[in-house]
């Protein structure tokens, strides 16, 4: 029997890569352990279609091992987290003590930016560049992908009230330019990597959308989506952030959003590569598309008369 590659968050809800990258494994008839946190409804629909389910914590020295044990191959993820670092290293030692011989790992293309001199306002993108920095120096044979700004993360979760309520994307982007890419399409990068990651071992990924554009035109795609006018307006980055906290969002996960707004701001986030394509052979999802296909979400509201 084949080893099972190990794909961690299996069960994530943020565009749910970790589910994506399991289902396509699985159709391809490949074996796949998912680590989940939680046993719950989103694990029971893992074991469903054929995984084998997992349950533990990244940084629980037992559950890694029990997790990478018998696997040569395996998907590292963790979502927004101030324990990111130390969730990195210690799949990291574990990986390395099984002779893991694949170690595909989730970065973020900012990181690109950064150097040992070079940082940013995100404390995530601080532990990414540092989690990247211990896999390269722990000799394992990692393959990191670093994606832009999600779709589903910025403008499926943070657009939609005031698509609805007032036909705007009020986003504090200034005039900067963008490239988001959808989960799904990092999703199809990520398998077509644990699929086969020989020949990929010591590179690096950029995902990104298939265009650079700014909001002024991201806007016009919504309206062409919709069928409705939808307008962009920009908002200053601190009163965001405040109305975020108030809403209860953890406060790291805030300020690295908050860090992304001023990064877009400057120009930070003007970048596209062929990655997507070149590892997956299809065209990544444009905004039109991914509005489009979730259209339900920015229906707009009916106000009574």
């Amino acid at each position: 029997m084949a080893n099972p590659i190990l794909v961690t968050g299996a069960a994530g809800r943020v565009g749910a890569v970790g589910r994506t990258v399991t289902e396509l494994l699985l159709k391809q008839g490949k074996a796949v352990r998912a680590m989940v946190r939680t046993e719950d409804e989103r694990s029971q629909a893992l074991r469903d279609v054929g995984a084998e389910v997992l349950v533990g914590n990244l940084l629980d020295l037992d559950s890694m091992h029990r997790a990478i044990a018998g696997c040569e191959t395996m998907y590292f993820s963790m979502s927004v987290s101030d324990a990111y670092l130390a969730a990195t290293v210690n799949a990291a030692a574990v990986a390395k003590h099984h002779s893991v011989k694949a170690f595909i790992n989730m970065s973020q293309m900012t990181v690109s930016q950064m150097s040992i001199t070079e940082t940013t306002p995100s404390p995530q993108h601080k532990l990414h560049w540092l989690a990247e920095q211990a896999l390269n120096w722990s000799g394992l044979p990692v393959v990191h992908v670093r994606p832009t700004v999600f779709l589903e993360g910025f403008f499926l979760t943070l657009t939609p009230d005031t698509v609805r309520e007032s036909d705007q994307i009020k986003l504090p982007f200034g005039e900067g330019k963008t490239s988001p890419v959808a989960a799904e399409d990092v999703a199809r990068a990520i398998a077509a990597l644990l699929a086969n990651p020989q020949p990929h071992i010591g590179k690096i990924y950029h995902l990104t959308g298939p265009q650079s554009e700014n909001m002024h035109f991201y806007a016009q795609e919504y309206s062409k989506a919709l069928g409705r006018t939808i307008t962009y307006q920009d908002i200053p980055v601190e009163p965001w952030r405040d109305d975020l906290l108030k809403r209860g969002w953890p406060v790291h996960v805030v300020n690295h959003l908050a860090a992304l707004g001023d990064l877009h701001r400057a120009g930070r986030f003007d970048r596209t590569s062929d990655d997507v394509r070149t590892l997956t052979g299809q065209e990544p999802l444009s905004v039109q598309e991914f509005v489009r296909k979730n259209v339900a979400a920015f229906a707009a509201v009916v106000k009574a008369a």
